[in-house]
């Protein structure tokens, strides 16, 4: 049939007309999806085009009017539909553009891409082998390799995919928790005294959240000064835990940084270890962002002693591409996680299965559905196999080293005044060129946060953020 034709039957056409409502129409139901895959041809072409804008952007008040986002009386036909997903992605930030900056998540690793089409065709929950059998042994065997590069032997260590690093810490802050207080679970907080956790005044707000949430509260969750360049400084941790054992507190989790949000700093993990065993702390690492050294031989060093964490945070969907989300948390006691979140809902989890029931995920998760995060990931990794891997990660070293160097070498840039960096990107979302995020940092100003792991950046892409930004200051 003529494209043209095709779009005009569709425009004719309701989501009863289609699988599964219609089983005899597949016809329909393969143009429709076709139509949509062409969109998203489209799309992925225009985002890799250097030419094309990151964004269109306007003001909210403005974009509600450009956009219809009600929900009608009546269903919409497909050809309706149609014009809504390209108008959605019209208006859309172009996250995979090789000149987006502005976020640690950023990219778009097509086989990663290919993995989650299939993931929602599949439309499966992770809570047991009988509902999700090839994605739980999946999912298994990628945790495991992850398990050796973190460093722990296969029997050591455990971990759950969870929705997002913020929750990956909650989960280790809880099963910190359980592991030095298993009574708070059936009885609650007060049955132990007054708890109280550490982390760098550079560390992911998310720590802060998770005491929170756990009862703990975020004023008994001390942030530790740090140095020049954003490592925790040990001894003022020390210092603190001392304290806080005086004022009648109980310490019992730290957790250090490997990549910190701003600076992209590594805490010095082997003597806040050290501290830790001294004081029987439990001792987490939060790596959702530099955990993909790891896979680097030359540079997983920054990472030495995280070995020796009783929990870790690595998200995937940071420096190693895959799409969002993509966060694991790491227990270095097997069956802790089981024993921490365990329900025993007896509709699902029954021991009489079939099979061997430990494959069953659920009890190891807070929540109930968790969504499969496993397959994109793993698609992409055997896509790029470890040597792969290695190479992407060393050419995003080299262009951070590149990018430093130029930045060293050109003329006017320099901590300038505070109201500067929020101007030069107004402007360049209004232009829509290219998009870096700023922030101040305690008594500094504000300044810019490159981000650097899009597989797609060149040095030119570099070279044109430097250009760029001197020709919108120029008239500022």
């Amino acid at each position: 049939m003529d494209p043209e034709e095709v779009l005009k039957k569709i425009e004719n056409l309701h989501a009863t007309d289609l699988l599964p409502q219609s089983p005899e129409n597949w016809e329909d139901t393969r143009n429709f999806l076709q139509q949509v895959v062409e969109i998203l041809y489209d799309y992925i072409k225009e985002e890799n085009n250097r030419e094309s804008k990151i964004l269109d952007f306007h003001q909210p008040e403005e974009m509600k009017k450009l956009l219809d986002l009600s929900i009608p009386e009546k269903p919409m036909n497909l050809g309706e539909l149609l014009k809504s997903c390209s108008e959605v992605l019209r208006y859309s930030v172009k996250t995979g553009h090789p000149r987006f900056f502005n976020q640690i998540s950023c990219g778009l690793d097509l086989v990663s891409m290919a993995g989650e089409w299939l993931t929602a065709t599949a439309n499966t929950n992770m809570f047991t082998y009988e509902i999700s059998p090839v994605f739980i042994l999946m999912e298994k065997e990628v945790v495991l390799k992850m398990v050796e590069l973190i460093g722990w032997a296969p029997d050591q260590g455990d971990a759950i995919f969870t929705p997002g690093g913020a929750i990956a810490n909650l989960y280790a802050v809880n099963a910190a928790r359980h592991f030095h207080y298993p009574r708070v679970k059936p009885l609650g907080m007060s049955t132990v005294p007054t708890l109280c956790t550490f982390t760098s005044e550079d560390s992911h707000y998310s720590i802060k959240s998770a005491a929170a949430v756990c009862g703990i509260g975020t004023d008994h969750c001390f942030n530790i000064p740090t140095d020049n360049i954003g490592r925790m400084i040990p001894e003022a941790l020390e210092e603190k835990i001392v304290q806080c054992k005086r004022e009648g507190l109980h310490p019992f989790f730290v957790s250090a940084t490997a990549g910190t949000t701003v600076y992209g700093a590594f805490d010095p993990l082997p003597k806040i270890a050290d501290i830790c065993e001294r004081h029987k702390i439990w001792f987490h690492v939060d790596a959702a962002w530099g955990g993909g050294l790891l896979l680097s031989p030359e540079y997983r060093h920054k990472l030495a002693g995280l070995e020796r964490a009783n929990s870790v945070t690595w998200n995937p969907h940071k420096l190693l591409g895959a799409l969002l989300q993509c966060s694991a948390c790491f227990i270095r006691h097997d069956g802790l996680l089981f024993q921490t979140n365990q329900m025993s809902a007896d509709y699902l989890f029954q021991q009489d299965k079939p099979y061997d029931v430990s494959y069953d995920t659920g009890d190891k998760a807070m929540q109930c559905g968790r969504h499969n995060d496993i397959f994109k990931f793993w698609l992409m990794w055997r896509s790029k196999g470890m040597e792969g891997y290695r190479q992407q990660i060393n050419r995003l070293m080299h262009l951070t080293a590149y990018f430093t160097d130029r930045i060293k070498r050109t003329e006017g840039y320099e901590v300038l005044i505070e109201k500067i960096a929020p101007k030069i990107k107004a402007k360049m979302m209004e232009r829509g060129t290219t998009m870096v995020g700023y922030q101040p940092d305690k008594q500094k100003p504000n300044f810019f946060r490159m981000i650097i792991s899009n597989q797609a950046i060149t040095y030119a892409d570099l070279d044109f953020l430097i250009d760029e930004i001197i020709e919108i200051g120029k008239d500022l």
